[in-house]
């Protein structure tokens, strides 16, 4: 009996992460999603500047590199050029995302552009070294911040769903985590849902993804998975923050 098999979304190549991040899971649980839904051959991924950077080696959809920050107004375009053929997702970081890209994403949202964004929050800058983050923690250190992040000097994270959910536009907001298998298991259903809110035409759909950095958290695979739970998780509450659908269903 077959337990699991790589989905025909990911490539072969090895995956450049260091040990134990969670990026890996997280292109394991889209690519999952594309093989299911069976749409690999509409698929558009938009992989800016990021850890996440060389996303288009990973997967086996057509890939578009944008630069820091402008997947959403990349996908944006993509998906108004040919929007019934199209599957459009951005992968994004939180360094992209929710600092330099901040604009595209509020906009974007405002707009409910018919994408799927997945963001992935780690609390810090991966790829460049371990700055702090606009959604580090209060107290977090960094590299920027090796006393720890004080608010009153650097002002208080950056919560995007929480944010984003003020806008009439955005159609839906969940936030996950891939900690542990019960999350991980939420966090597919949310990505699913997510790219099947666009193949419905119903608009702007992001799920935020809970990540781990042991490297540039300075801590071991297992503490930092366990540092989600203890800390970012109270920070950042899992959950739907924004589903219109669902309440327009209620009312």
């Amino acid at each position: 009996m077959t337990v699991f098999e790589k989905p025909h979304a990911m490539t072969d190549v090895p995956l450049h992460y260091c040990p134990g991040c969670t990026h890996g899971i997280v292109h394991r649980l889209v690519a999952e999603v594309i093989d299911e839904l069976g749409i690999e051959g509409r698929t558009i991924g938009i992989a800016p500047v990021g850890c996440a950077v060389m996303a288009y080696d990973y997967f086996n959809c057509d890939m578009i590199e944008a630069a820091h920050g402008r997947a959403p107004a990349v996908a944006t375009g993509v998906k108004r050029a040919d929007p019934e053929n199209h599957v459009v997702f951005t992968y994004q970081g939180d360094g992209d995302l929710a600092s330099i890209g901040t604009a595209e994403t509020v906009h974007a949202a405002a707009r409910n552009e018919n994408i799927t964004v997945i963001f992935i929050n780690n609390a810090i800058y991966g790829m460049t070294g371990g700055q702090m983050a606009p959604t580090s923690l209060p107290g977090q250190v960094t590299q920027t911040s090796p006393y720890g992040r004080d608010p009153k000097l650097c002002g208080y994270p950056v919560k995007i769903c929480e944010m984003l959910s003020m806008l009439d536009g955005a159609e839906y907001l969940e936030r996950v985590a891939v900690n542990n298998v019960a999350n991980i298991r939420k966090a597919k259903k949310a990505i699913k849902k997510a790219f099947q809110n666009q193949l419905d035409g119903k608009g702007f759909s992001l799920v935020e993804v809970l990540s781990s950095c042991p490297t540039n958290w300075g801590m071991t695979p297992q503490k930092a998975l366990q540092w989600i739970d203890e800390k970012m998780i109270p920070y950042y509450p899992l959950g739907v923050y924004k589903d219109r659908s669902a309440a327009k269903e209620e009312a």
